[in-house]
């Protein structure tokens, strides 16, 4: 089997884009953890399957590097839109695209201005999911962490925000693998360490689950700024920096959707036989 894919990222997060709408794909053939290698594959931290719908233009299946399945990916809807409109598949710059989280919608102004409406973020932990005995605005994990303070919400896939002092000193992968995979989230979280410049602006890494410390992760720095907005004083239009650039994000109250503005790049096109 062959398959014709696209390398894309938006700021560092990056992705093997593919489409089934003009090749037949077996999604069961495809050995995800090895394409996603970077010394015997492709490389990538998600694997992003653009498919028909019915309800939007386009659906999209979220993959991460070790071949579990995500319900989101702000970065990724990005180079999803980007994708569709450089390779003829629409001619529209405002797209509704199908998750599993529900339909995002994204306008494409230029390929470093691109907008994604990314929802109300959800609070209620059954909904996250996170297992807690009441609804808390901070939350402390067991006895093994009770030092540990973090805001625990959903952007359609779950979050966990930590406040720290300096990203640079912040235990990053050591933290970020045991909070992920905690039995506190059934499902897994991705966790974002935030250090707050100012009230506009942020700085943030993050551990994603299913694939470790990734450059960028839009849902999460969605979070992290929704989190800062109830916790931490920060505005309601926050700039996001990371390793490779910013991602701009405004979230107005909470019964607005969150929004994230930011870039999505192409590196290369392939193909992969399997």
């Amino acid at each position: 089997m062959t398959l014709s894919f696209c390398k894309m990222h938006g700021l560092g997060n990056d992705f093997m884009v593919i489409d089934t709408i003009r090749q037949t794909v077996d999604l069961s053939k495809i050995p995800i953890p090895l394409l996603a290698d970077r010394h015997r594959g492709i490389g990538f931290d998600q694997l992003l399957v653009v498919t028909p719908s019915s309800r939007a233009d386009f659906a999209c299946r979220i993959f991460n590097a070790d071949g579990s399945e995500a319900e989101q990916c702000g970065n990724g809807m990005r180079c999803v839109a980007r994708y569709v409109q450089e390779e003829g598949l629409t001619q529209k710059k405002s797209l509704a695209l199908e998750t599993i989280s529900g339909l995002i919608n994204v306008t494409v102004h230029d390929h470093k201005h691109i907008d994604v409406i990314m929802g109300l973020p959800c609070f209620e932990p059954e909904k996250v999911p996170f297992t807690t005995p009441k609804i808390a605005a901070q939350y402390n994990l067991d006895q093994t962490m009770p030092s540990l303070s973090f805001t625990v919400l959903s952007m359609g896939n779950p979050h966990a925000i930590l406040k720290v002092p300096s990203i640079i000193d912040a235990p990053v992968e050591q933290l970020g693998a045991k909070i992920s995979t905690h039995p506190a989230f059934p499902n897994g979280t991705n966790v974002g360490f935030m250090e707050i410049i100012n009230p506009n602006h942020i700085h943030l890494r993050t551990f994603e689950r299913g694939t470790g410390e990734t450059f960028a992760c839009g849902s999460n720095a969605c979070a992290a700024v929704v989190a800062g907005i109830l916790n931490h004083g920060l505005d309601h239009k926050v700039n996001v920096e990371l390793t490779y650039g910013n991602l701009l994000i405004e979230w107005a109250d909470k019964n607005s959707p969150v929004v994230l503005s930011g870039p999505a790049m192409r590196v290369f096109s392939g193909t992969y036989f399997i």
